[in-house]
């Protein structure tokens, strides 16, 4: 198993802990698709994939359908995707995703919280080369054989098949993620699931005080709404 099968175990579904947190980031996800591509999901597959994702996590149908009309009124305010990129207490690389509709504030706040936190936020490109970026697909593994669809999606930039109890588990370069979205789709296999990661190239290990020390600072940030995901470069 590669990097993507430990990095997948050691944060299952860590980010989606909070249900509510959870619709809110899903409900972002839905303006920005709609904004971007339209409110038909036929013919938007940004769309397509955040409402696979809103099943995966268990949200209403009319939440969905509310979030999709919301979105399609111009008088709805939009997102802008922001990346923040510093440093936690004891040399850990921290990259943070945000979806805001006021970036001035967005930026005080991160700032505060390594500030309060003794950590430092860096400028951009900072630690960003430290994470290699990748889309997943998780799929229906009824009648499917891992190994075959492996060797089958390496050709549309396939890195690592595998099994959990979820399903099967697709893990591929950011700028795969249409090749492989279209020949699943062209090929009738479900998929219950997709998004990307951030995954470290190498990780720190630390003591157990050491790593109170960055959780401390992690906490501070997932618990602000403007955020969407973090990671770090902390052995987990």
């Amino acid at each position: 198993m590669g990097r993507a099968f430990e990095f997948r175990k050691a944060r299952k579904m860590k980010r989606w802990a909070a249900m509510s947190k959870a619709f809110t980031r899903i409900g972002k996800d839905i303006v920005m698709a709609v904004k971007e591509g339209g409110p038909d999901p036929d013919g938007n597959s940004r769309l397509r994939a955040v409402i696979q994702n809103a099943k995966a996590v268990n949200m209403p149908k009319d939440n969905i359908e509310r979030a999709i009309k919301r979105a399609s009124d111009k008088s709805q305010g939009d997102y802008k995707e922001v990346l923040f990129e510093g440093y936690a207490p004891h040399g850990i690389a921290i990259l943070i995703e945000t979806a805001t509709d006021n970036n001035t504030r967005t930026v005080a706040n991160i700032r505060s919280y390594f500030n309060k936190c003794n950590g430092s936020l860096g400028t951009s490109g900072s630690v960003e080369f430290m994470f290699d970026h990748t889309c997943n697909f998780r799929i229906n593994a009824d009648g499917i054989d891992p190994e075959e669809l492996e060797l089958e999606m390496i050709d549309f930039g396939a890195e690592e098949v595998f099994v959990d109890e979820d399903g099967i588990l697709i893990y591929a370069p950011f700028e795969s993620f249409g090749a492989i979205q279209k020949e699943l789709e062209s090929r009738e296999i479900e998929i219950l699931s997709s998004g990307f990661e951030r995954i470290p190239q190498v990780t720190k290990a630390l003591s157990e005080e050491e790593m109170a020390d960055v959780e401390k600072l992690l906490e501070k940030i997932e618990e602000d709404d403007d955020v969407q995901n973090v990671y770090h470069t902390m052995q987990e």
